[in-house]
């Protein structure tokens, strides 16, 4: 984690004006997320930022459920965001992902996955480093999956990128009863 405080706290439902309320209606019921509650604070803006991660986390998004979570693990590993890492380790679990894979997401490509694994970990190393993926590494994307899943890739990173820059920004703390990865302390 990169604060050890929020520096802005997630709100409480007694804080919500009548437009944030509503801006969190799509998460209910059950418990509403410290990223939603703090997001809240901007409603219009958290309305627009769930449409588009609604599609990035659907069906719409061509990538299995595994090979998208390889994707914003990997996002969230490289951006040093305890919090999305926490978050979609448990989804990732859900999505078929084993604890050793997500053990190997931290090293990278050469950690013993299979091409068309190491190629999305190499397609998301090469977007956080250059915004841009290579040739070579476009090629083994495209011996694996289709032209709809590259861009699914794309989309998936930049993504999960931004909402990596608001939780690490905005001091977005664990959720209660998570425990944070140690390789991100101190971050």
């Amino acid at each position: 984690m990169r604060l050890s405080q929020p520096r802005f706290m997630p709100l409480s439902d007694a804080e919500l004006t009548p437009e944030q309320a509503e801006a969190l209606e799509p998460m209910r019921p059950g418990p509403v997320l410290n990223i939603f509650r703090t997001l809240a604070r901007a409603p219009k803006a958290l309305t627009r930022f769930n449409a588009w991660g609604g599609y990035v986390l659907s069906r719409r998004n061509d990538l299995p459920a595994r090979e998208r979570e390889i994707v914003i693990l990997r996002t969230g590993y490289l951006c040093k965001s305890g919090y999305e890492f926490t978050q979609h380790t448990r989804i990732g679990l859900q999505s078929g992902l084993t604890e050793d894979e997500i053990s190997r997401i931290k090293t990278g490509a050469e950690a013993g996955w299979s091409a068309a694994d190491a190629a999305l970990i190499r397609a998301t190393d090469e977007l956080h480093a250059d915004q841009f993926i290579g040739e070579a590494t476009w090629a083994a994307l495209g011996a694996h999956f289709t032209d709809k899943q590259r861009m699914d890739v794309v989309f998936t990173t930049g993504q999960y990128t931004q909402v990596s820059m608001i939780l690490n920004t905005f001091g977005v703390q664990l959720d209660e009863g998570q425990t944070l990865d140690p390789d991100l302390k101190g971050f």
